[in-house]
């Protein structure tokens, strides 16, 4: 290769990486929301009752964004269902939200019952999660709210049972 080659390549090489890079600061989760109000959303239950985010105000919410085709959101459900019963007592809530579509999401929950709620969210753009801060559209994407009705964290990806436990945890600082 000729020296002209060599550089032509090697600008090649680094237009791509900071693009890439660029392209990564730009879909992290936004967090400019937290601390912020929980913005006003209502979405329908499986049944069809909407319901207001703002109806949980007064309690620690961790509204965890979900598809049934989503593998580590499934493998999520069972410490989700744990951290529900565990803190559900003590004034905490873990509410699902589905992004996928109605039918398979009812014959999911049906088939694999869970003991917190679940809602339908909105798939139009802007979608519910990117309301929410989730700005690189990776599921599963999990919200804390706070009793005041503001947002106190975001995480993408799976939470751990320990995560959980410090989020819905009346008594800690998440």
């Amino acid at each position: 290769m000729t020296r002209t080659n060599w550089f032509i390549l090697g600008m090649a090489v680094l237009a791509a990486s900071l693009g890439g890079y660029v392209e990564h600061r730009h879909r992290e989760p936004d967090a400019s929301i937290v601390s912020r109000p929980l913005p006003s959303i209502s979405l329908p239950d499986l049944s069809g009752k909407t319901h207001a985010l703002s109806d949980y105000h007064g309690q620690r919410v961790l509204l965890n964004f979900w598809a049934s085709w989503c593998g580590p959101c499934l493998a999520e459900m069972p410490a989700l269902n744990h951290a529900q019963a565990k803190f559900g007592e003590r004034g905490a809530i873990v509410v699902g939200i589905a992004m996928d579509d109605p039918s398979l999401t009812r014959a999911f929950v049906a088939a694999h019952p869970l003991n917190y709620p679940i809602l339908l969210g909105d798939l139009t753009e802007p979608s519910t999660t990117l309301q929410l801060g989730d700005t690189t559209t990776v599921l599963p994407y999990s919200v804390l709210v706070g009793p005041d009705g503001r947002v106190l964290a975001t995480h993408t990806g799976a939470l751990s049972a320990d995560e959980m436990a410090t989020w819905l945890d009346p008594d800690s600082q998440p």
